[in-house]
């Protein structure tokens, strides 16, 4: 009797835009992965690319026995919600889980065997993200364990006349980063950087996926605000990781070299107005007239700052 072939255990989305020898490398460490008992699939949604980035993994990877290759070639760049959405669409229904990885990140060989069984083992956990470590520094990426942006939040983030580095515990001047909490234990944060994202494929399903409202940035905290508005909990599962090589997709390039005036302007505007995006869909209606007035107003301000560090600093 022909033994049925094992199902897809995980759906993993990486998303390419110009990513260079980064494609390669995040890919290898996943063929170099001690998968144990998994089935993965492997998707890559490339976003009309300019580099040759993802025509070099065509004749660099395959299929195994392990991984099931997935290449999807995009004729424009559709950004970053879009692209993703577009490699759900591919991905197979039968995989429990979706994770969306960056191209610029690589990771350890039982981060993706350890967290499918960590998820599978408790069945509270709806979303989650590992310990994301941020090349440049080699220390944990603050944006990989946020809370959410409220006007308090994001006061003191960006105006609190240094506080916040000050009294790094607390969770009044620091619940921007939520610096509050032991980053050693398992549990439950507000949102999560892109670079990792780990979703049960129903829950995925039922909020919708990625809101293509948003074209780069902002994607990420939408998508965990509407795991906390239907309930879900999004935890920070420290036992595994990646290593994050941040900028590469959005051209700042931040590990490897200085990015051009333009880039620097281009993602000055683009980080505010998905600011500005977030505000007007998800929080602004919960505040008074001269609350919201404020908080547009900081929002307009942050842009001047931005551009100006942009185009002279």
């Amino acid at each position: 009797m022909t033994k049925s072939p094992k199902k897809i255990d995980a759906s993993i989305i990486i998303l390419n835009y110009n990513a260079g020898q980064y494609l390669s490398d995040c890919l290898q460490s996943f063929y170099d992965s001690d998968l144990k008992d998994k089935i993965i699939e492997l998707i890559v949604v490339d976003n009309a690319s300019t580099d040759n980035s993802f025509n070099k993994i065509k004749t660099e990877f395959s299929s195994t026995d392990k991984i099931k290759l997935v290449l999807l070639p995009l004729e424009k760049n559709l950004g970053f919600s879009a692209g993703n959405n577009q490699g759900v669409k591919v991905s197979s229904a039968e995989s429990r889980y979706v994770i969306f990885i960056n191209p610029d990140t690589t990771i350890k060989p039982d981060t993706i065997s350890g967290m499918i069984d960590y998820l599978d083992q408790d069945q509270q956990i709806s979303a989650a993200t590992c310990f994301v470590r941020l090349a440049l520094t080699d220390k944990l990426q603050p944006e990989s364990h946020r809370g959410f942006p409220t006007p308090l939040n994001t006061f003191w983030h960006f105006f609190g006349f240094g506080l916040p580095r000050i009294f790094p515990k607390s969770q009044f001047f620091n619940g921007y980063f939520m610096g509050h909490l032991d980053y050693t234990k398992p549990q439950i944060i507000d949102c999560c950087v892109g670079a990792f994202l780990m979703v049960r494929r129903e829950v995925g399903q039922k909020i919708g996926w990625w809101n293509e409202d948003y074209f780069m940035y902002g994607e990420d905290l939408d998508f965990c605000f509407q795991l906390r508005k239907n309930n879900y909990h999004l935890y920070f599962v420290p036992f595994w990781e990646i290593t994050h090589y941040q900028g590469i997709s959005s051209g700042i390039k931040k590990t490897k070299s200085s990015a051009s005036r333009e880039t620097k302007i281009r993602s000055a505007l683009a980080t505010t107005n998905a600011m500005k995006t977030f505000y007007q869909k998800n929080l602004l209606n919960n505040y008074s007239l001269p609350l919201q007035w404020i908080v547009m107003l900081g929002i307009n301000i942050l842009v001047i700052i931005r551009l100006f560090k942009a185009k002279y600093l």
